[in-house]
């Protein structure tokens, strides 16, 4: 018999990304996904209460060099799913049905840190407002997101 530890296989994407070791086997089946990683996308926090991660601005930009619209939603999809997930817990899964997004301000360097809240937390829906914040936290945009909530393997 080994005591050997076997690391899970997408160990070194959720490490790279900031999940916790702790995640690992409830989100190992998908890892955190390629987008996630190719945005530089990485969770500071992991919770029902909130989920916050940070994206840098560079390798997101638009033609004028301001941060992409779009990955303002990358960012807060990414979070409103990961909540959701949290809180349909295993043997459920997550599908986004809903998401809007107000641009309240450019930014052209640096960190942008998002955080999801939870607006509602069914047993079929969770939504969450997601907040993108710069550096010196000034509010940068407001997303909010609903996620259906579904028995694993039904899509």
């Amino acid at each position: 018999m080994s005591d050997k530890f076997t690391p899970h296989p997408l160990s070194v994407e959720l490490l790279a990304a900031g999940v916790p070791a702790e995640y690992h086997a409830m989100l190992g089946r998908h890892g955190v996904g390629t987008l996630v990683s190719k945005m530089g996308i990485v969770f500071t926090h992991m919770g029902t209460d909130s989920m916050i991660a940070t994206m840098p601005v560079a390798g997101n930009t638009q033609v004028t060099g301001l941060l992409h619209g779009g990955a303002h939603v990358v960012l807060a999809e990414t979070l409103g799913s990961f909540a959701a997930a949290f809180h349909a817990g295993a043997g459920r899964q997550v599908v986004g049905i809903e998401i809007n997004a107000t641009h309240h301000r450019g930014i052209a360097s640096g960190l942008v840190t998002g955080t999801a809240t939870p607006i509602h937390l069914g047993r079929t829906l969770a939504s969450h407002e997601v907040v993108m914040t710069d550096e010196q936290g000034r509010r940068l945009s407001t997303c909010r997101i609903t996620n259906m909530i579904l028995e694993q393997g039904r899509n």
